[in-house]
């Protein structure tokens, strides 16, 4: 009689099979009592190896295996030796190496058919079953396990036929046949519970419950798998239990409960670890991946499953190496990087086709639908989503077909064909509450929101986005929360319940500044893309803001947005205290807020009418408090600050002991754009005056609806924070007609209100240290041109204010001058510096050596002394014109590291412009008792008046002297 040990038959873990055997074969040429020593000694090994993969010990148990087999082929037992190579392959197989795996068992059948061992037959034939499920090659995995059936059945091989059928379940489920994997799986349970094998029990157990899963009974689905994870917690196995621990998460998220999924996939990572099971380790990380996804965690989401695509790779595991490309396209797509997305979803889609994953192929061509319809390619959407919905009828995939039927309103719906899409979502919606999943029927419910809003039937749209929003608290799904909240928000709006709809917008801005924060170490270019996906709401939430006369409020919201583009730009930032708390709500807002989700439609104009009385109740003050901080700007100081909506420009006028006003100015955002291209193009050409064509068009827009506004508060200085791309354009070069802004006002321009620091004062005793770039004209060093007047710029400096640490050419390193610059109110660089949108890595400046210090490394210096940073850089510069960030994240990074100010380029300067234009600084900044922003502007207006000049050549086109800015407190 041949005993059989087995372990792990399951539709995710390699069934492990090996069996003891008593038979002796004839000795030829040793004495018996050897070769029965040496034969014991290869059992004791091959039970060793057995006894120590079971408790997760594979690596160890491979070299007891190959020291079995050895023996066996010294003694020339046969069997023995088909047994331990058939070890071997088992071992290797829940090592995640499915070749090598392959490539042992398939010795070990040819051994065993050539000593007509049936029984070693039926095992190595399942072995190689489960190693090409495993590399999802289904169709010869049930090849195999069919004659495995067979012949289990023919020598009345009870566990071998309950192995059989389980494995031939799962095959089937991973193919979509969930009927038939189920019928299987049935048969398999029914025979592990009469001959009482509780490991073959349990694992029939969990693949049932993947089945039902599979059909949306999750329900079931977690019924079955309970049952599984206490057998195997029973009779201690850690690879049914990891396993079991990893469906019953996957079951729980589908159900949207995203932290009881979480908690069950660290405990199956915990294990998958410990025992060394790769492809487990693997699963548990997409799964991890999939479900901070689902909580709006997108970086976490994307490092998990960044490590679940190289381990599934790794161990070639090509449905795991599938899954992970598909969640990775969906984590990219919810940031909005859609090329990204799909590249991703096709390499899914392709390895779904080609192992003949049906289910797979299916949820790929659905996120591949999502994708096109976010990108506008309706038609492309329609026919993915009809190509999955076929294949999810066709295997009976309940969550497949809803998820289909809903994407498919959804495309219809933005091809404006709403009846059509209320059809289908309608569909979704009856699916989804049938099948328990409380995910899909928030979205179905948001989605016939939209589309009855679309229709204008704005009363059934807020009914169903109530419902939606009541499902996503529950279920803690942020992001359908933040975009809900939004949606109810802009259809109250639209139904004139102003009041009530900011109250929606504030709290959709709360939820989704939760969400950023926790992007912050995403890729640059992806975090701004998830800005541009939300930035609607924000900008709608201030137009509301302002017809209520609500202005500082609105100053609050796009001042948050500011600071969080540059959070989000140099990844490591956040905000100022001032900052911290985020959007603030009103007393009666406060109040209201926790109806928000349990108030009905019928209440909705009571609510907003309640809520407008309580608020009108409040005194101006409250409504536009002013924070203490502004109150103390100092006088003649004017805070100016644009807001750029979709169809025209706000400009936010403040100074101290007044309240806040706004002035409208009608104009389209892509003609302001086209309007700041033109004027900064007409700047950086110093061989033409068009700027004085041009310049006026952008002052009639910006400084000529304020112009008695400014008059009225006895202004000298602006205080001016840019919004969006007019960060590009210096606001000094503003043209009137007659004179250049600058000739007016001194400006500083802000990074942010809530940043600014007005109780600094500047030093009256001046150290400097200055470093130059040097070199020769023509000569290149490092990659960049020589800058030979660099150095009597130092020099200069140096004459002026003999307190100066002066570093030239190889002298000036990033080292030397991070251990000198400590204790200096000024810091000058005389070098290169390039800015660059993409990412603060790729943004630097550059030092006589050749080293270099990025922008997100500057926070590191000590400047906690330092009145001003300037860098005079010949390439400082920026290049695509973005949201200009990265122009202020200098001014922020230095400010972080202590500074007051700092004065950088907008666009490359000439070497002796910029040395003329230094001159005149700091013989203005050596006067004494002059602030840095009244010094530049002097130097500036020498440059203009032509008091200045090198030789023949004039200074007076703003190219030469507008292109420095000051950022920060220059006062």
């Amino acid at each position: 009689m041949r005993s059989c040990l087995k372990f792990g038959v399951t539709a995710i873990a390699l069934s492990l099979s090996f069996c003891q055997v008593s038979t002796l074969y004839p000795l030829e040429t040793a004495s018996a009592q050897t070769i029965q020593e040496r034969k014991a000694e290869a059992e004791r090994l091959r039970k060793q190896g057995i006894q120590q993969c079971q408790t997760g010990q594979c690596e160890q148990a491979l070299q007891s295996f190959q020291q079995a087999l050895q023996i066996y082929r010294e003694i020339g037992n046969r069997q023995g030796e088909g047994l331990a190579l058939g070890n071997l392959g088992v071992a290797y197989g829940s090592l995640g190496k499915y070749d090598k795996a392959i490539e042992y068992q398939e010795q070990s059948l040819a051994i065993v058919r050539e000593i007509k061992d049936r029984g070693g037959e039926s095992l190595a034939l399942g072995n190689l079953g489960v190693a090409y499920r495993n590399l999802g090659k289904y169709d010869k995995a049930i090849e195999y396990q069919e004659q495995r059936l067979a012949i289990a059945r023919e020598i009345k091989d009870r566990r071998g036929e309950s192995s059989a059928l389980g494995n031939l379940g799962a095959d089937y489920g991973s193919l979509g046949k969930y009927d038939k994997a189920i019928e299987y799986l049935e048969q398999s349970l029914a025979i592990a519970r009469e001959i009482k094998d509780r490991r073959g029990e349990s694992s029939a157990l969990g693949n049932l419950g993947n089945a039902y899963r599979s059909l949306g009974k999750y329900d079931k689905a977690i019924e079955y798998q309970e049952q599984s994870l206490a057998i195997v917690r029973e009779i201690k196995d850690r690879g049914g239990e990891s396993l079991a621990l990893g469906n019953l998460g996957v079951a729980y998220r589908n159900l949207g409960k995203y932290d009881k999924a979480i908690e069950y996939q660290e405990q199956r990572l915990a294990i998958a670890r410990e025992i060394k099971d790769r492809r487990g380790e693997s699963s548990a990380l997409g799964n991890l991946g999939a479900d901070y996804g689902s909580l709006g965690k997108y970086d976490k989401a994307i490092e998990y499953l960044e490590q679940s695509l190289a381990i599934a790779r790794e161990i070639k595991d090509r449905r795991g190496e599938s899954s992970a490309l598909g969640n990775l396209g969906n984590a990219y797509r919810s940031l909005g990087k859609y090329d990204k997305a799909i590249e991703y979803l096709e390499q899914s889609l392709a390895i779904a086709r080609e192992i003949k994953d049906r289910r797979g192929e299916s949820l790929a061509l659905g996120n591949l639908g999502v994708t096109y319809r976010n990108l506008g390619k309706y038609d492309k959407a329609i026919e993915y989503q009809e190509q999955r919905l076929v294949i999810a009828r066709e295997i009976k995939d309940r969550r497949g077909e809803s998820l289909a039927l809903g994407n498919l309103g959804a495309d219809y719906g933005s091809l404006g064909k709403y009846d059509k899409a209320i059809d289908y979502l309608e569909q979704n919606l009856a699916i989804a509450r049938e099948i328990k999943n409380r995910g899909g029927e928030g979205e179905a419910l948001g989605s016939l929101g939209v589309a009855y809003g679309s229709l204008g039937k704005y009363d059934k749209a807020i009914e169903y986005l109530l419902q939606d929003l009541a499902i996503a608290r529950e279920i803690e799904d942020r992001e359908g929360e933040g975009r809900t909240l939004s949606n109810i928000g802009f259809a109250l709006a639209i139904k004139k319940q102003p009041n009530l709809a900011i109250l929606y917008y504030k709290q959709s801005v709360k939820v989704r500044e939760s969400i950023r924060k926790d992007i912050r170490n995403l890729d640059t270019d992806i975090q701004e893309s998830y800005l541009e996906t939300i930035s609607g709401s924000y900008r709608r939430l201030i137009d509301l803001l302002l017809k209520q006369g609500r202005v500082t409020e609105a100053l609050q919201v796009v001042d948050l947005l500011k600071i969080q583009e540059l959070e989000d730009y140099l990844k490591n930032i956040k905000g100022s205290d001032r900052a911290a708390k985020g959007v603030e709500l009103l007393a009666p807002e406060k109040a209201m807020s926790s109806q928000l989700s349990a108030m009905s439609f019928e209440q909705i104009p009571e609510l907003n009418r309640q809520l407008a009385r309580q608020i009108q109740l409040l005194p101006e003050s409250e409504i536009n408090k002013v924070p203490d901080y502004l109150q103390k700007l100092p006088k003649g100081a004017v805070l100016l600050y644009p807001l750029i909506l979709d169809n025209r420009l706000e400009l936010i006028v403040f100074s101290a002991n007044t309240f806040p006003i706004n002035r409208t100015v009608p104009i389209k955002k892509a003609d302001l754009e086209k309007l700041v291209t033109d004027v900064r193009s007409d700047l950086r050409d110093y061989t033409s005056l068009d700027i004085k064509n041009s310049s006026p068009k952008l002052y009639n827009i910006l400084i000529k609806p304020i112009e008695a506004d400014l008059k009225q508060a006895n202004a000298t200085t602006i205080l001016y924070a840019p919004d969006g791309i007019l960060r590009y354009i210096p606001l000094a070069a503003l043209y009137d007609g007659k004179q250049w802004l600058v000739e007016k006002y001194r400006i500083d321009n802000l990074i942010a209100y809530s940043l600014f620091d007005s109780d600094s004062k500047p030093q009256s005793n001046i150290r400097i240290f200055a470093g130059a770039f040097g070199g020769k004209n023509g000569e290149r060093r490092f990659g960049a041109n020589g800058l030979p007047a660099t150095i009597p710029e130092v020099e200069n400096i140096q004459t002026s204010f003999p307190n100066t640490t002066k570093l030239v050419e190889q002298a000036f390193t990033a080292q030397a001058s991070k251990d000198k610059v400590s204790g200096n109110a000024i810091v000058h660089f005389a070098t290169h510096a390039e800015f660059k949108s993409s990412s603060p890595l790729d943004s630097y400046v550059l030092f006589g050596d050749g080293s270099k210090v990025t922008l997100a490394e500057i926070n590191n210096w000590q400047l906690k002394d330092t009145d001003l940073v300037v860098l005079s850089a010949c390439e400082t510069g920026v290049g695509s014109l973005g949201n200009g960030a990265e122009i202020l994240g200098f001014g922020y990074q230095v400010q972080r590291a202590g500074a007051k100010a700092s004065i950088a380029s907008l666009w490359t300067v000439s070497d002796g412009g910029t040395q003329l234009l230094m001159e005149a600084l700091y013989g203005n900044l050596q006067k004494g008792n002059t602030s840095t922003s009244a010094s530049l502007r002097e130097a500036q207006l020498s440059m203009i008046r032509k008091s200045i000049k090198q030789g023949e050549i004039n200074f007076n086109h703003p190219y030469y002297w507008s292109a420095f800015v000051l950022i920060g407190n220059g006062l």
